[in-house]
């Protein structure tokens, strides 16, 4: 039987587990589970949701560094993200990528180093993810979803300054920081989501509404982002693909909002749930240009 929200934890033993949520009833966000049955054996083939429970202390990201062999993010994906910063749609998906240390947790802190603080124009962007769960290479767009393990909820940090002045255009310099890409709670199967192209996502910072979208405004759906990514390479079990932000960012509001230390950020997805960072400047470090 296949997990329905895989979730990573430390529990109250300081040992950290794999396992598949139990929810609260009347909820469908992992956040929100204090329980978990433990998963044994390898979430990439054989494994087994045993009876063991444990209690859950504290949320991971869903899968380690370790299993995440590349992280693959889409820029533009969304069609009313592309007017209100006054860009043109895309032909084909704009692709970067991230280091894996910008992979954290759902409820980890968003650290913020002093290069990053340089102009103060740091960024939120709300993303479906997806995870790829066999290897992927030159499939179609019908056959795309049967490679997907399942979905998380993002945030694609981005420092404007860096990716579109400093940098020369260089999207990757803008996004590169340690934890600037928190996802979780859980990968929702894909048998729970069935659909991925009708969900709503959002994001709060400090308890206000900035970004309400739905996965539909997508230019280039989940499928269709797979089948391309595919051709001629290889997709790996582990990957995930960050697919893109809808309108409401920082950059597009008027007047612009910029992250500030102590913001916390809360980024939701429908029936997959909410991650909570919040902002940490750092401090007394000089910056080395």
């Amino acid at each position: 039987m296949p997990f329905s929200r895989l979730v990573r934890f430390i529990s109250t033993d300081g040992k950290t587990y794999t396992g598949d949520a139990i929810l609260p009833a009347g909820t469908t966000d992992a956040m929100k589970a204090t329980r978990a049955k433990v998963i044994v054996g390898d979430i990439f083939g054989e494994y087994t949701i045993t009876e063991e429970v444990k209690d859950i202390k504290k949320l991971l990201s869903p899968l380690s560094w370790s299993q995440i062999p590349t992280v693959r993010l889409l820029g533009l994906n969304y069609a009313k993200h592309a007017l209100e910063i006054k860009l043109p749609k895309p032909i084909y998906p704009v692709l970067f990528f991230k280091p894996l240390t910008a992979i954290g947790g759902p409820t980890d802190d968003i650290p913020v180093p002093k290069l990053a603080q340089i102009d103060n124009e740091t960024d939120y962007e709300c993303e479906l993810v997806i995870v790829i769960g066999k290897k992927a290479l030159n499939v179609t767009e019908e056959d795309a979803l049967n490679y997907v393990l399942g979905y998380c909820v993002g945030n694609d940090l981005s420092q404007r300054a860096w990716q579109i002045k400093k940098g020369g255009g260089q999207w990757g310099l803008g996004k590169m920081f340690d934890g600037w890409a928190p996802m979780g709670p859980a990968i929702v199967s894909s048998s729970i989501i069935t659909n991925p192209q009708n969900l709503k996502i959002s994001t709060k910072i400090n308890g206000k509404v900035c970004q309400s979208e739905n996965t539909s405004d997508q230019i280039f759906g989940v499928a269709k982002t797979i089948s391309f990514l595919s051709q001629g390479t290889t997709l790996l079990p582990g990957d995930v693909i960050f697919t893109g932000t809808p309108s409401g960012v920082g950059m597009g509001r008027k007047p612009q909002y910029w992250l500030k230390d102590g913001d916390v950020v809360e980024i939701s997805l429908e029936k997959v749930g909410t991650i909570i960072n919040k902002v940490v400047y750092e401090k007394d470090v000089k910056a080395k240009l």
